[in-house]
């Protein structure tokens, strides 16, 4: 791995880690990164539990979201929106703030559509998990593990699998029948 490819790892990783509920900027104040717990007052309101996580695999970063909501609003139409406008927030925040850890842009492209899965936890509550994967930009030398792989099978090795059967039987193996 190239010391680029680390330095980029290594500023979105930390970009990620800087999102914790409750985290400060430089000037002291709350960072907003477009999620429902910053809406509302943090002691007097019934605030949603939310947040986020990243992995990295390969040249993507895959973005996990989860978070515990009242069941009408899972039943809004709009719902498959606003999860694909959280995601956009989250990436935003994770430029915005990659940007201001090493002073370069990161490029991430969405890789197609949110993918929730939603799941009952009371007659009022559901827990929602949502993934997104965006390809992350200047990564030249990392290989896309969902990419076919090139054939590197030594010749002999092949040889060896091609002949298919490992012979006769010896005579002290008992057979059944």
């Amino acid at each position: 791995m190239s010391q680029e490819t680390d330095d980029i790892l290594r500023g979105l990783a930390q970009a990620a880690a800087d999102a914790f509920d409750g985290a400060l900027d430089e000037k002291g104040e709350h960072i907003k990164i477009g999620l429902k717990r910053e809406e509302g007052h943090s002691v007097y309101d019934s605030r949603i539990p939310d947040g986020f996580k990243i992995k990295i695999d390969g040249n993507n970063c895959v973005v996990l979201y989860q978070a515990d909501i009242k069941l009408k609003d899972v039943n809004n139409s709009k719902f498959e929106n606003e999860l694909e406008r959280t995601m956009a927030s989250i990436a935003s925040f994770l430029k915005k703030r990659y940007k201001q850890i090493t002073g370069k842009a990161l490029a991430l492209t969405a890789q197609g559509d949110v993918d929730a899965l939603v799941q009952s936890t009371s007659r009022v509550r559901v827990w929602v998990q949502a993934t997104k994967v965006y390809k992350i930009g200047g990564l030249g030398d990392v290989e896309d593990r969902l990419e076919p792989s090139n054939d590197k099978m030594d010749a002999k090795f092949r040889e060896f699998l091609e002949l298919g059967d490992w012979g006769k039987r010896p005579k002290n193996k008992h057979q059944r029948g």
